[in-house]
């Protein structure tokens, strides 16, 4: 059976934001599930995925969303997988693969491996993609179109089970890629967590400023200011999580930034236009990588 239409049995779903409600859609519309299983820490949420149809059972309990999953992936802030899976353990039943979409691997594998019952099946998911906006309402089905999803599971993990995750995103439009937890945690360092410090630092900057000279920063924004607005929106919870759990790869990533910034500023104070001019050259060759990886 291809990826694309395989049925993929029972499903539990831990947290219905931008990543667990557009995984939801594509479930529903392609019917890669008979059942889906809800679970989220409000009452609210809950309501808006049944109004939405993205759930056949709704529970704040979350050992009753289990019942009887074939996969059960977790789509909530980092610093509750730790708890979430300490409670939902005894109800997995035997041969159920656990999962998740967080960006930091190695906490992953650190809060979950050491509660996974004998029988069950840890494979650790990051599908890269995402917008700035959150709750069941921001998901939709093209989230993950032609987008990276990466598997890191741990050494002597079930193929079968981690083949079977790979078959779940590459329904929903995305390419795998397989990586070591650690390694993963230094890219998405470099890619992701370091830019969106940035964009938090420089939106932060900009309140700080003076009330006249702040309102003018906000009504003349342009492209840059504008897309670091955009970034420094993203979902407060997740990315106090993210660098809470990746501390170690982003504060070596941050220093060589801040090396790097200080070349800069020697730069500019000095009027070395031919450094600065070789600087956004070469740069300017990291975007058309990036055009011509199809992640723009």
């Amino acid at each position: 059976m291809n990826a694309e239409k395989r049925n993929f049995g029972r499903i539990a779903l831990f947290g219905i934001g931008l990543i667990g409600s557009s995984l939801a859609r594509i479930i529903r519309r392609d019917g890669l599930a008979d059942h889906i299983a809800v679970a989220a820490r409000t009452q609210a949420s809950l309501d808006t995925a049944a109004s939405l149809g993205l759930a056949d059972l709704t529970s704040l309990d979350a050992a009753a969303a289990v019942q009887d999953a074939d996969i059960i992936v977790i789509c909530t802030p980092l610093s509750t997988y730790a708890p979430i899976i300490e409670s939902i353990a005894p109800a997995l039943k035997p041969g159920a693969i656990v999962t998740d979409v967080g960006s930091v691997k190695g906490s992953a594998l650190r809060d979950l491996a050491p509660h996974i019952p004998d029988g069950v099946h840890l494979v650790p998911a990051h599908p890269v993609a995402g917008t700035e906006h959150s709750g069941p309402e921001s998901g939709f089905p093209e989230l993950f179109d032609g987008r990276w999803c990466i598997l890191t599971p741990a050494p002597g993990t079930d193929e079968k089970a981690v083949e079977t995750v790979a078959d779940l995103w590459r329904a929903c439009g995305s390419t795998i890629e397989m990586m070591e937890a650690e390694h993963h945690d230094q890219v998405m360092a470099m890619t992701s967590h370091i830019p969106h410090l940035i964009a938090y630092t420089i939106v932060g900057t900009a309140t700080d400023l003076e009330q006249t000279l702040r309102n003018e920063v906000i009504k003349f924004s342009a492209g840059g200011f504008r897309d670091f607005t955009r970034i420094a929106a993203s979902d407060p919870s997740m990315w106090r999580d993210v660098f809470i759990c990746n501390q170690d790869a982003v504060l070596e990533m941050l220093q060589r930034f801040n090396e790097d910034l200080t070349a800069l500023q020697r730069a500019i104070r000095w009027g070395e236009a031919d450094t600065l001019y070789e600087l956004f050259d070469r740069t300017r060759e990291i975007r058309r990588g990036v055009i011509d990886a199809k992640q723009a």
